[in-house]
């Protein structure tokens, strides 16, 4: 999951040369970091798949937005799970594991019992799945396009993204497919924080073309307010743009109301639209349609696609095929909002106030 962690993140625009990676933070729970996260997102996929995501978490968070009883084992933190999901109908998409009995985990290599392996290390790594219902091996390079996310005070959680190159082949129900593109992944840690009041977050991807990948995100707190609304612009070749002033997102049309394998009620938005704006000018501009393939499996929410037409500056844009994560544990009337009752709330921010400043 992009993970929506990236809620407290305060972003940076740093192009970090590749030598550079070393620096970067990457192991498995160790000391008092004791949640770690592996994401993988590709959009842009063939048909009938649409999108590709690997979601990788060491541990089971307490945060309620992110915390999945139904998948837990004996106990939160002998827990792992697994996501890897495309737009088909699937059964298995979400696996957990027990982390003592059926996962050997060592810093550069992660295999759970005998069907999830991800292993590697800058700038190469790989993912493997063994299962009757997908098989995959997907090959990723990192670039030098490192997005970092400013950790939260006393250390308790930082986050960090990369655009990537993936290349491979998977098997869906005994159908074969290439698969080459370009994707984002990601890397966490985090201490397992008993209570944040985060209570919505969305995070959507798009590739506009081969070069260039747009990042949309917000989250709100259980009062409705908005924690952070924020766009990213980042290119093949190292180009980069964020904006965290005048990013609105607007949920136009919802599906009908589900309730959750954790028993939460939930509208998952069916149409909805994002502007953004910079020095009063428009910057960016999407018109989206989900295609209806939510998976259940990111935190206590879900993970899908949409078909979309955009417009970044001058320049437009349509695809079948971006990527969206959404999680809403809202009071249901907060969800049930008209949309004029919506954008008096865009003027309501809110800080966390354990962001590093």
């Amino acid at each position: 999951m992009q993970m929506l962690m990236s809620s407290l993140e305060q972003s940076t625009r740093l192009n970090l040369k590749l030598s550079q990676t070393a620096l970067l933070a990457y192991h498995p729970p160790k000391g008092h970091f004791r949640l770690v996260y592996h994401g993988l997102i590709l959009p842009n996929l063939p048909a009938p798949l649409h999108f590709f995501n690997f979601i990788n978490l060491l541990g089971q968070p307490k945060i309620p937005l992110f915390h999945n009883p139904s998948i837990i084992k004996d106990k939160a933190s002998n827990t792992a799970s697994v996501m890897m999901a495309v737009s088909p109908h699937q059964v298995g998409h979400l696996k957990s594991y027990r982390l003592n009995q059926q996962c050997q985990i060592h810093p550069y290599h992660y295999q759970f019992d005998q069907i999830d392996q991800f292993k590697g290390n800058f700038p190469h790594f790989e993912i493997q799945r063994q299962d009757r219902e997908l098989e995959l091996n997907l090959k990723i390079q990192t670039t030098e396009n490192i997005t970092h996310f400013v950790p939260l005070k006393w250390n308790l959680f930082e986050h960090w993204s990369i655009l990537c190159h993936c290349q491979g082949h998977l098997k869906y129900q005994n159908q074969h497919y290439e698969i080459s593109g370009m994707g984002s992944f990601d890397y966490a840690r985090a201490a397992n924080i008993p209570y944040l009041p985060l209570a919505f977050y969305t995070h959507q991807l798009i590739n506009l073309n081969e070069n260039t990948q747009v990042i949309l995100s917000q989250v709100r707190n259980q009062w409705n307010q908005i924690i952070y609304s924020r766009f990213y612009l980042r290119g093949i070749n190292g180009e980069n743009l964020f904006i965290d002033k005048k990013v609105y997102f607007h949920v136009h049309r919802v599906y009908p109301k589900i309730t959750t394998p954790n028993h939460r009620q939930m509208y998952l938005p069916r149409e909805f639209s994002w502007y953004v704006e910079e020095n009063g000018q428009p910057i960016f501009e999407i018109k989206a349609q989900s295609r209806g393939d939510y998976k259940f499996g990111v935190g206590a929410g879900f993970a899908g696609s949409f078909r979309y037409h955009a417009r970044l500056y001058d320049q437009d844009f349509e695809g079948e095929s971006a990527y969206c994560e959404y999680i809403d544990i809202r009071p249901l009337n907060w969800q049930e909002k008209n949309q004029t009752q919506i954008l008096a709330d865009e003027f309501l921010q809110a800080q966390p106030c354990l962001l590093k400043k």
